[in-house]
């Protein structure tokens, strides 16, 4: 039984292993992707149901461009006929969409469509749905650390201002673009251990959790042993006691 005073604010996701899953049944990749859509589909709902106030979620990554042009077109075919399909749904369940990365280089039908989804639900005051779409780590830090170096030379701020608070602040989850909190709880699926550029700058005290399952099979009731776990440990912070 999960203990509703100890639930994270903030939950991210790396939703691994939808290749693996299609493979080991003899399918397509994007049958993988396909399943690992609805997946996302059921722990957005779950996440509302739980309380949880954010959900981040590792949908594309500056570095997924190397893969097969029929598989990244695949993938944001899927993600329009997502947010398509269920922009009532997240309208009507007081969700609120809003992107994380630069998303003016992928596919414009795709942009459109998720334009159409942060427009139609930016009053929305429930759960904040974050879809790191064409996202880097390293490259959020660059390009957070080039505003920042703008300001000096504009002389707006001397480099001794500039302090971690101000730094966060620059990041796409910071408060000029989504004023989200860092992650608490980070879930990366498919069994791997690592966070592969995801959020490096927001998760220095993330507690991480990597469930042995594939994300197609990462169910609502694996999304509870997860942020079970989380709340078996104690946070400390880098202190003692």
């Amino acid at each position: 039984m999960l203990n509703k005073d100890r639930m994270p604010k903030h939950v991210a996701i790396i939703m691994d292993g939808n290749g693996r899953w299609a493979k080991a049944k003899g399918l397509h990749r994007l049958a993988g992707h396909n399943a690992g859509m609805q997946s996302m589909k059921k722990i957005v709902d779950h996440s509302d149901k739980l309380g949880i106030k954010y959900l981040t979620v590792y949908a594309f990554s500056t570095e997924n461009w190397k893969r097969s042009l029929d598989e990244i077109s695949g993938i944001f075919k899927l993600l329009v006929k997502y947010v398509n399909s269920d922009l009532k749904g997240l309208v009507e369940n007081n969700v609120k969409v809003k992107l994380l990365g630069d998303y003016s280089t992928i596919p414009g039908d795709a942009v459109k469509s998720l334009e159409k989804t942060i427009e139609a639900t930016k009053y929305n005051t429930g759960l904040q749905f974050n879809i790191a779409l064409n996202y880097g780590g390293r490259d959020e830090i660059k390009k957070a650390l080039q505003c920042i170096a703008g300001e000096v030379k504009n002389g707006n701020i001397e480099p001794n201002d500039i302090t971690e608070d101000m730094i966060s602040s620059y990041m796409y989850t910071g408060s000029k673009f989504n004023d989200a909190p860092d992650p608490e709880l980070i879930i990366r699926t498919g069994g791997e251990l690592r966070l592969s550029n995801f959020l490096l700058w927001q998760s220095a005290y993330s507690e991480l959790v990597f469930p042995d399952v594939l994300w197609p099979d990462f169910t609502p009731e694996e999304y509870e042993k997860a942020i079970a776990d989380y709340q078996g440990r104690e946070r400390r912070f880098g202190g003692r006691k």
